[in-house]
């Protein structure tokens, strides 16, 4: 049953506007913005190659602690450049060097770096592996 469904991911918002013009304007992804009057205004994420993630706006949102969002990209340090100079600023973690990106010196896992949107939800950018899953 499930098998054949199509699964997406969702997480909330304090202002779709704001995650419009951050997601849609910043980031420059594909988007489509609704507002249901049932559930208020919400925007979907359209991403390369299908799927979709749904943002939800939510009256007494609650930042992320996780990862939400992850984007798996070839060129890391042309995309890391390319989104500080979007004003994007990279999350110094305990793991992240100076920087804020978290590098695996022997090469076995991807570099990582988070961001957050402007609801403080956690967003990843991490160098692609050729199978992101």
């Amino acid at each position: 049953m499930l098998r054949d469904s199509m699964a997406f991911g969702s997480f909330s918002t304090d202002s779709v506007a704001k995650a419009r013009d951050f997601y849609g304007g910043t980031l420059g992804l594909e988007i489509r913005a609704y507002d249901d009057e049932g559930m208020g205004p919400m925007l979907r994420l359209l991403h390369p190659g299908g799927g979709t993630t749904l943002i939800y706006e939510k009256e007494d949102h609650a930042p992320a602690s996780h990862t939400v969002l992850n984007f798996a990209v070839d060129d890391f340090e042309s995309a890391v450049a390319e989104l500080r100079g979007k004003g994007i600023t990279f999350e110094r973690l305990q793991w992240t060097d100076e920087d804020g990106i978290a590098r695996d010196p022997e090469g076995r896992m991807p570099s990582v770096a988070w961001f957050k949107d402007p609801a403080d939800n956690w967003i990843a950018l991490l160098e692609s592996d050729g199978d992101v899953t």
